[in-house]
């Protein structure tokens, strides 16, 4: 097994761990963060229903500059925000098999100051 899809193999382990103990409802629904190399997605999901709540991307906006933190952080606020129009204030955090460090919680701390509980 070569050293690519030993890194693969091992996060999908550890997204399955995660998502064991991890679950959303309607009440407080999982903040589900995904980051490939260009772009981030966050997604507010109620595991329950089976549905996505509120949906934010930085794929197919110019207007998105700076760093990868950068755009993690405006990623983390425009989620908040989507959440505030929904009345959700508490959320489960879900980081996708990712360390919690660098993107992952850059994501978290913007979403933690504009207003989300986890």
């Amino acid at each position: 097994m070569n050293k690519n899809a030993l890194k693969l193999k091992n996060q999908l382990q550890r997204k399955g761990r995660i998502r064991s103990v991890v679950s959303g409802t309607a009440v407080r629904p999982r903040l589900s963060v995904f980051i490939s190399n260009q772009h981030m997605t966050a997604q507010l999901i109620d595991d329950v229903a089976a549905q996505t709540l509120a949906y934010v991307t930085t794929v197919g906006r110019k207007n998105v500059t700076g760093t990868m933190t950068d755009k993690a952080t405006m990623l983390g606020n425009e989620i908040a925000i989507a959440a505030k129009k929904l009345h959700i204030t508490a959320v489960v955090f879900d980081r996708n098999g990712k360390l919690y460090h660098g993107r992952v919680a850059a994501v978290a701390d913007a979403a933690r100051k504009s207003g989300l509980e986890f």
